[in-house]
């Protein structure tokens, strides 16, 4: 069963109460996407090799509601990163979740950090 749009609510660093110990650094590709599961939420994880560093976001793909996000493509927008769904190559920044191509709702972010070749993803509950 897909999760509720209303599953996902982006997180702050300072919101941070539980830092999810994900996956080593070495099971997410290199300038791409993964999913991890915490409680009823499906994550994508991003290593933006490129630009050195590590984005999180719902999976959930507002448009057909597909969990989706963790194959899609990254890259950059006038200096924002983003990931461009699989499926119908809608565009979300990676920093703040905004729909950049259209007028979507923004999807949900999330405080990544990476200690001693682990990545941790920052949840509020």
């Amino acid at each position: 069963m897909i999760s509720s749009i209303k599953t996902y609510e982006t997180v702050t660093t300072e919101k941070v109460k539980v830092w999810f110990k994900a996956a080593p650094t070495s099971r997410f590709p290199i300038n791409g996407g993964a999913c991890i599961k915490y409680k009823d939420k499906q994550i994508a994880v991003f290593n933006f090799a490129r630009e050195g560093r590590w984005y999180a976001c719902q999976n959930l793909c507002p448009h057909k509601m597909e969990m989706v996000l963790s194959r899609g493509i990254i890259g950059e927008e006038n200096m924002e990163p983003k990931v461009a769904c699989p499926l119908h190559k809608n565009t979300f920044s990676l920093k703040n979740g905004n729909h950049l191509n259209g007028d979507l709702e923004a999807i949900a972010t999330y405080p990544v950090k990476v200690e001693d070749d682990i990545v941790y993803v920052g949840f509020s509950e």
